[in-house]
């Protein structure tokens, strides 16, 4: 067993890969690939707090830059970009799942590949290389890694959840009626089943690892089929 207050090779490889150069003080990087489970005092939270600002602050600055857009188109844009679902999927093309450290029960449960899970050690790993080089050199990695997602469609169609509202409002209907009707599953791969509803149209359920991510799942549906 490696030892905890030390980084493996492993580990210490894929950060420095990561950081784009070589770290000393090795304590932030091991808290931010440290999860709840393993019973430690200093995991991932209080740096994926700060990753999580850093990088919508970082993100916010491109577009404003980049776009002249109204904000509110801005703001669907930083959403998305700065979402749970689009840290995840940074995160599993850099190859985070092989560095998590997880208890024993998370790791059998399946949290290597829980899109929370990597999407909040995306952000914390965010957060220790601030607390390293600074805010310009993780503006810079922030960039580097979220390039596609600037470049692409991220937030520029309109989310299913705002369609739908308008789409109820626009056809003399009341609002879209949302309801959380199942959660399954341990805290850090929970499954979360949730209908929407329009009165006198129908409904659609679906679900998903996030109580938003299953009500847009849902939204999406109930537009396929009614809208």
């Amino acid at each position: 067993m490696s030892d905890p207050a030390k980084l493996s090779d492993e580990e210490r490889s894929f950060i420095e890969r990561f950081a784009l150069g070589p770290i000393e003080d090795e304590t932030n990087w091991i808290a931010a690939i440290t999860h709840g489970s393993t019973g430690v005092r200093d995991d991932y939270q209080r740096l994926e707090f700060l990753g999580d600002r850093v990088l919508g602050l970082t993100i916010a600055e491109a577009l404003y830059i980049e776009s002249d857009d109204a904000e509110g188109r801005l703001a669907q844009r930083l959403n998305a970009l700065v979402s749970g679902k689009m840290c995840a999927q940074i995160a599993r093309d850099i190859g985070i799942r092989e560095v998590i450290r997880l208890g024993k029960q998370a790791r059998e449960d399946g949290g290597a590949d829980s899109e929370n899970i990597q999407g909040d050690v995306m952000e914390s790993l965010l957060g220790a290389h601030y607390l390293t080089f600074g805010f310009d050199q993780t503006r810079t990695l922030i960039l580097q890694l979220w390039q596609d997602g600037l470049d692409g469609s991220a937030g520029k169609a309109k989310h299913p959840k705002s369609a739908l509202q308008e789409w109820a409002a626009g056809n003399k209907r009341s609002a879209p009626d949302y309801d959380l009707v199942d959660r399954s599953g341990p805290d850090h791969a929970a499954q979360f089943t949730v209908r929407v509803s329009v009165h006198k149209v129908g409904e659609a359920t679906a679900s998903a690892s996030s109580k938003s991510e299953a009500e847009k799942l849902a939204a999406e549906k109930f537009m396929e089929q009614f809208g």
